[in-house]
């Protein structure tokens, strides 16, 4: 009678022992679960380190091309360290001078200008680290003081402003065009003049009656048109060798009640959405696409040199012109910057 009464006693507790274990054994799970550590890399990995100097943010482009950068950087499992000269030289030095103490293992640089580069770039070859250009070129003695460069074809960027041109312009018997150049000295401001000029040189019907420097900035772009047209009134053409220069220009040109894209041919170089949207509504008749989108293409050079090869002493992205002429111009997908 006993035996029958532990029998149904053990019936009764069983399920209760069993919910118990379960408990206990999700609980030491949980425990274990939430206090284990993660997972030691493999032996040997190692996480390529990279030191970009970006020259500043004085631009739409500019920022899209430093969070594209950055955003790679994660992609690719990069350890990314990231320092903005804003527009100085002195501060891209330091910068530069940091990242060899840290003991970085690629130095990528987008140079605000192209000279003055010689002794930190031989501080970073002494300290056995390789420099990759971006964007922009440098001028220096010894080229082997870098190990490529990443970004635009900026001469031809200018050759397609002047094609567009020739054929927006075609049957006009003189054309006169000012130009809102980039800042004094870079690459870009350099090579969209000689590429514009070169293929417009064979052409005696185009005339350049000013040329100004904007430094990149909206603010500038403004600020010089506003003098031009009070010393011209012949316009036919700008020819502006950035967007943001570009979108401060037409404000000048809409408050002295003429109308961009009309009154007066808008060529603009980088492809931001500001101009793509002024393209489709008629006040921008060419954008020439500048891409910023180069992170992916820095991300795997820098780790190709970390790890010792060689790499394309230049790589030119994929671009493109966009104008009055394209049929699916207003089809035009976000771009991103």
């Amino acid at each position: 009678m006993s035996q029958g009464r532990e029998h149904n006693n053990m019936k009764r507790w069983l399920p209760l022992l069993l919910l118990a274990l379960v408990i206990a054994l999700g609980a030491a799970f949980l425990v274990y679960f939430i206090r284990r550590e993660p997972p030691a890399p493999p032996a040997g990995e190692h996480v390529t380190i990279v030191g970009f100097s970006q020259l500043g943010s004085e631009s739409g482009w500019r920022v899209g091309n430093s969070k594209d950068v950055i955003a790679a950087a994660q992609r690719a499992g990069v350890e990314l360290i990231y320092n903005n000269a804003a527009q100085k030289q002195e501060n891209q030095f330091d910068a530069i001078r940091s990242f060899i103490a840290y003991q970085v293992d690629v130095i990528a640089l987008a140079p605000i200008v192209e000279e003055g580069w010689n002794n930190v770039l031989q501080e970073a070859r002494e300290a056995g680290i390789p420099v990759l250009l971006s964007d922009r070129f440098i001028n220096i003695e010894d080229e082997s003081l870098f190990a490529g460069y990443v970004g635009s074809d900026f001469l031809e960027e200018g050759k397609a402003a002047a094609r567009f041109l020739q054929r927006k312009t075609e049957g006009m018997p003189r054309v006169n065009i000012v130009e809102i150049a980039g800042t004094e000295g870079s690459t870009p401001a350099k090579q969209r003049a000689s590429g514009f000029r070169d293929t417009l040189g064979g052409d005696s019907r185009f005339h350049i009656i000013h040329s100004v420097s904007g430094d990149f900035l909206r603010s500038k772009g403004k600020e010089s048109m506003r003098n031009i047209l009070g010393q011209f009134s012949e316009i036919d053409v700008l020819y502006s060798h950035n967007d943001a220069m570009t979108l401060g220009a037409i404000e000048a040109i809409e408050e002295a009640g003429l109308v961009p894209g009309r009154d007066i041919i808008i060529i603009t170089i980088d492809g931001e959405q500001g101009a793509i949207d002024l393209l489709k509504q008629g006040k921008i008749n060419c954008v020439v696409e500048c891409t910023p989108m180069l992170g992916d293409l820095i991300m795997d050079l820098s780790q190709r040199l970390a790890r010792g090869e060689e790499i394309p002493r230049v790589s030119h992205p994929v671009e493109r012109v966009f104008s009055e002429f394209d049929e699916d111009v207003l089809r035009i997908p976000p771009r991103g910057y």
